[in-house]
């Protein structure tokens, strides 16, 4: 169940939508940004994920630039262990899966720290809970994991990914 408790002027300041085919270039920008390039999503595979599945990729649009602040996306499918190819193969998309891997939360440095991550999440949560999903499933590195649990994921253990060369948490919230 969703526990979160959404940030009353947050969505005042954004709009929360799917992301559109031209706001691509966008988005490999900010994913280049938020992530170090061992870690970065390429730009030919952010363009592949968006052109395959923009629905499962929610945005946050600053209403007073009309640009991208920030964004959330993931992948549906019927597996439940996350793997490494879900980042590089948007073939893998099931449309109708019952569970998402969440591939990336970008946040530009200027919009952190307000609460905009935590309300993409939210959102994003019960979002893909009112599509009828039944898991989230994530990565993340060991300095994340509190973050995440505090968002409602539970730590599954170190994850069967080499992705970046980096150890990753595997993440679990089940809706």
């Amino acid at each position: 169940m969703i526990t979160m408790i959404a940030e009353k002027d947050i969505p005042e300041k954004y709009e929360f939508r799917n992301i559109r085919q031209e706001e691509a270039e966008q988005a490999v920008e900010i994913e280049q940004i938020c992530f170090p390039p061992n870690e970065a999503c390429s730009e030919q595979h952010m363009k592949e994920r968006i052109a395959k599945a923009p629905e499962l990729f929610l945005v946050a649009i600053d209403k007073e630039t009309g640009k991208i602040a920030g964004f959330l996306n993931g992948l549906s499918t019927d597996e439940s262990v996350f793997r490494d190819a879900f980042f590089t193969d948007a073939n893998l998309y099931n449309p109708t899966g019952r569970n998402i891997m969440i591939l990336g939360l970008d946040v530009l440095p200027q919009y952190r720290r307000q609460g905009l991550g935590r309300e993409l999440v939210f959102q994003y949560l019960r979002r893909e809970r009112e599509n009828g999903r039944k898991m989230l499933l994530l990565t993340c590195l060991q300095s994340k994991v509190k973050m995440y649990e505090k968002m409602g994921f539970r730590d599954r253990g170190i994850a069967d990914s080499i992705w970046g060369g980096e150890e990753w948490h595997e993440m679990s919230y089940t809706i």
